[in-house]
């Protein structure tokens, strides 16, 4: 069942991810990401009557989805997945992180995640917590703002745009609206990326940051070396080079023999994960749902602990 409503979301990569889960019928899993539950009401559909799934979700409209499955084995926390650390330890056999903002959280001008549709200048994943993009603009320093778009979006004109943005609130205030801060960027780049509005960059930076979303994303999975059971399975939907990155310097670095210099005949200690895959969705995919283009799904499986029985 889905929430009624104008926005409706596709699940990016929903076979492919659910099956790297390798479920078991009776395990434990985590949909840390909920989203509209198109994961989730896939991996109930494989649980038995005694396999449990926890999900975990910023989003109020999530949340209000989630409360539309009404399933015993089913439950909702409206938290981060940076929260996912506080389940019990090697309790976990799965979890599944779709790192993507949702269709209906991009759609709803309310939200303020767009450039396409004017709407309040807010951008945060739970309304409930923390400061809005407008808010924070009107009194973060000009460097803050630079290093933003520059660290997290990635855009070689951060500074000019971090000026235009205080030049404009000394003048007129901070922009309030998506399409304030759209057409004042617009303004200001000069130069096009083909295919790419110009304020995308300036947007996804302010997103992340506002979210903290690379830091949630690295505690996450810090956790789930924690939560995971030797052979779960950890499987991770990004969609932009900054979370892929950490997601795939995060499994080499715990899929890697590490050696003791000091011992040469020692024994390597013993690896946290092995790499499993790394998949992209089908041209199939792509063109029934263009904002799969970008997603990389990447796989891999719990080893037993250092020092555990193999």
């Amino acid at each position: 069942m889905t929430v009624d409503t104008p926005w409706q979301h596709t699940t990016v990569l929903l076979s492919e991810a659910v099956d790297a889960l390798d479920i078991k019928p009776d395990g434990t899993y985590v949909d840390a990401t909920f989203g509209r539950g198109g994961h989730s009401r896939l991996i109930l559909s494989k649980l038995s009557a005694q396999g449990r799934l926890i999900a975990f979700d910023k989003d109020l409209d999530a949340i209000a989805a989630a409360e539309q499955i009404q399933d015993p084995r089913f439950s909702i926390r409206h938290q981060g997945f940076a929260n996912l650390g506080e389940l019990p330890a090697g309790s976990i056999d799965g979890v599944l992180m779709d790192l993507g903002v949702s269709s209906p959280q991009i759609d709803n001008p309310a939200r303020g995640f767009s450039f396409r549709n004017d709407g309040p200048l807010d951008m945060r994943m739970d309304t409930t917590r923390g400061q809005s993009v407008a808010e924070w603009l009107a009194d973060a320093e000009l460097q803050h703002i630079a290093e933003v778009i520059r660290e997290y979006g990635e855009e070689r004109f951060a500074l000019q745009i971090a000026k235009a943005i205080d030049a404009r609130r000394q003048t007129r205030g901070v922009p309030t609206s998506t399409a304030e801060l759209a057409q004042l960027v617009a303004d200001t780049v000069k130069t096009r990326e083909p295919g790419k509005d110009p304020a995308t960059r300036t947007f996804q930076a302010f997103r992340i940051f506002i979210n903290a979303e690379l830091e949630e994303l690295q505690q996450a999975l810090d956790a789930s070396l924690q939560v995971l059971h030797p052979g779960g399975r950890l499987a991770v939907i990004s969609f932009h080079s900054l979370e892929d990155r950490i997601v795939k310097q995060f499994i080499a670095k715990h899929s890697r023999e590490v050696y003791d210099r000091r011992a040469p005949f020692a024994q390597p200690q013993v690896m946290d994960f092995k790499a499993i895959e790394r998949i992209k969705p089908s041209a199939e995919e792509v063109a029934g749902n263009p904002r799969s283009r970008s997603a990389i799904l990447r796989v891999a499986e719990r080893l037993a602990a250092q020092g555990a029985n193999a």
